[in-house]
Order: structure tokens, then sequence, then C-alpha cells
């Protein structure tokens, strides 16, 4: 009889505990936006209303439950929007495509044959709300999407509700401001390269300060703070686009993203897109020594071959280096890719070429990276003392949209 009382007594123990480290986890955990919809204060926001919802595979909440499906069930939902890659992450960069229908509901594509959601797309409802995950860097374009939906919304008196989302990069502002003649659907506002915004903070930085003016509401996440790369927010990861499958990919899209656009291969085609910058007329050994000669505190280079399937270099042997980050939060991320394209255009300048842009004056380089710096192959000791006082004096401007310690 005293082993089974020992026995219940060490299960209740047990159980206590586990419950215990069940509510830390709950407590540490970042809650979304889209976790909030049943507390009465957001509940509110969203009855009565008939909603189009801005999302994709994306919007999830931290069981993977899709936020559609979960806004569908409580309220009524009337259309879908999507933005580039589709609405399940499937279309490549740059592709268009087609409306479609998901569980009988519309979905509108805002990355065929229009770009903003027309007047029609919004008639049959009152608000549109946003569930959709960023990746904290300027030239992608789901913001360019959502600030489309907000400018067309505030001119048909139709609400905006952004359910809010950590950024993956963290609170930090590193990078160019965008340049005067260099806004495009991959940056259409003068914010620098790693912005440090959230999807709500952004919202509300751009309805104010770019006068916008549409109604908007922001319902903001619990225990996030500006601080946090991903990994500290114990959130699953959800790939937002086909070439960033993981939080890390998109830590590296901050540096590599604008090689391609300076004629250098950063492992689009492979099995770890935006790992690597290389050419193939380069000699991997030299590069992979030319920078680890820069000695960049936490960043690691070996030197690397490989044969992109696709994109640039298709098919060919490239050899370059592939980039180890070991404490990505110890890393000016954008200053590291400037870095790297400098010093492989120091190597191979005459043989890599800029690509120009389609129907349309100037370099692709200059709208990725927000100005012409690199194409005019100004030193990155003074590339980088003006992005830092353009940093500092934006997030003077940025800091009364934050919603987070």
């Amino acid at each position: 009889m005293k082993k089974l009382f020992l026995i219940f007594c060490l299960i209740l123990l047990f159980c206590g505990c586990a419950g215990e480290e069940k509510q830390k986890e709950t407590a540490s955990r970042v809650v979304l936006g889209i976790e909030r919809i049943a507390e009465p204060t957001f509940d509110a926001v969203f009855a009565g209303k008939r909603l189009g919802v801005f999302t994709n595979q994306t919007g999830v909440d931290s069981q993977l439950n899709l936020s559609v499906d979960l806004l569908a069930e409580k309220y009524n939902v009337q259309s879908i929007f999507v933005p580039e890659h589709g609405l399940f992450g499937a279309e490549a960069a740059g592709e268009k495509f087609g409306d479609s229908r998901y569980r009988g509901i519309k979905v509108h594509s805002l990355y065929g044959r229009h770009r903003r959601p027309t007047a029609q797309m919004l008639d049959d409802i009152d608000a549109v709300c946003v569930d959709i995950q960023d990746v904290g860097v300027r030239h992608y374009t789901y913001f360019s999407s959502l600030a489309y939906i907000m400018e067309e919304c505030a001119k048909l008196s139709k609400e905006v509700i952004v359910l809010d989302r950590p950024n993956p990069l963290g609170g930090k502002i590193e990078g160019p401001v965008l340049k005067e003649g260099n806004e495009s659907f991959i940056g259409l506002y003068k914010i620098p390269l790693r912005h440090g915004f959230t999807i709500g903070e952004f919202a509300q930085y751009i309805n104010e300060a770019e006068k916008i003016n549409c109604n908007l509401k922001v319902v903001p996440m619990k225990n996030y703070r500006r601080n946090m790369l991903w990994k500290d927010t114990n959130l699953p990861w959800v790939m937002t686009s086909p070439h960033i499958p993981t939080a890390e990919t998109a830590l590296l899209y901050c540096v590599t993203g604008i090689l391609g656009d300076a004629g250098i291969n950063n492992g689009i085609g492979t099995a770890k897109p935006f790992y690597f910058a290389g050419t193939p007329y380069a000699d991997a050994e030299k590069v992979a020594a030319a920078f680890k000669a820069l000695n960049i505190p936490q960043v690691n280079f070996r030197a690397a071959c490989y044969i992109p399937r696709y994109g640039g270099g298709k098919d060919k042997v490239v050899q370059g280096a592939e980039l180890y980050l070991t404490d990505p939060d110890k890393v000016n991320l954008p200053e590291l890719g400037y870095q790297l394209a400098y010093t492989l255009r120091n190597l191979y300048g005459e043989q890599a070429k800029f690509g120009r842009r389609s129907g349309a004056d100037g370099f692709k380089i200059d709208i990725a990276l927000g100005e012409s710096s690199l194409r005019l192959k100004e030193e990155p000791k003074n590339v980088f003392l003006r992005w830092r006082t353009e940093c500092e004096n934006f997030e003077k401007r940025a800091q009364k949209y934050y919603l987070y310690p």
C-alpha cells in the first residue's frame, strides 16, 4: 500500500513539474497577433465585418493552424489577397499567377494582372485583415503589397487590421536608406535595407509618414522584444518563399540578396540559396582567402564549388565561398554583403556585369541596394560611415511607431 501511495505521489509530482514547464514555455513564447483575436478587445474589432485577408502559407498560429481558417471559423471572410509567390509560397520569384479559390473563398492575386487590389475586389468587404510573415529586408515585396492595400483601402474608406508578427532579423537598423530615384516594387520608401520594423510597426510608420491615412488598427504581440532574432521567439518557422526555407536563410538573404544584381551568384539554384558568393570565372581558394583577409568578427568562409541548376550561372561550375555566421547578432549584415561584393568585383571586375533594369533606365543593383555606391565602387569605410549616420537619423523618426521594448 505504501508503495502504491509513493508511486501515486511521484506521478503527481511529475505531472506538476510538466505543467509548470508547459506554463513557463507558454509564458516565454511570443504570442502572435492571430492568437489574440479571441480577446474581447480585439474580437470587437472583427465582429460583424465582412473581411478580406492578406496572407499566404506563413499566416499561421504557433500550432501551425492557418490564420485564414481560424478567421473563417469565427468571422465572415469574403476573400483572400495573396502577394508574390502565391497562397502556398510555391510560385517562383517574379513569376506572375492568376486568381483562384481556397475552400470556396475567392483568392485575388496581387502579383498577376494587378499589383493593387481593385475597387471591385474591395467592394464586398469592410476591412482587410493582414497576417503574413516578412523577412526584415527592404527588398522583399510583401511590404510593398501591404502598402498598396493600405493606399487602396484609404481611397474607399475600408479598414486595415494588421495581426502583428516578429521581424526575424530583430529590431536592428542597418544598411543604406533608399535614395531618391531608386524607388520600385522592391523598395517603395526611404527606409534602411535592414529596417527593424515588425509588419505592424511598418504599417503605422507608412500610414503617417507617407501620408496614406487609412483607418488602421494593429493587434500587437505579447512577450516580444525588439532585440529578438527568430530563434528567440520559440515559434516554428514556415518558409516565406521558395528561397527562404529557414530563419537562418533570412539572415543570409540580408547579406547576399543583392549579389545577383551585381553579377555574382549567391547560391540561387542550389539547395542552399543565399549561402554563397561566387562566379563561373573565379578561383574558389582565392575568393575564400580574400574574404577571410577581411577579418570580419563572427563570420567564416570555406572555399566552395557548386553547380546552380537554374538562375545565374545555370549548369556551370561556380567557384567562390560559402558563408558562415557564427554569431549573427553581432554582424552588420548589409555591410558584410557590400564587402563581399566589393571584394569580388576587385578580383574580377572586368568580367562581372551589372544587369540593367528591364523597361526602365538604370541598374538592378541600384534599386536592390537602394543607391549606386557599389556600382560606382565607393570605398566601404566611407560608405559605412554614411550608412550608420543615415540609420541613426532614421531611427529617431521611426521610434514613435515602435510597439515593443
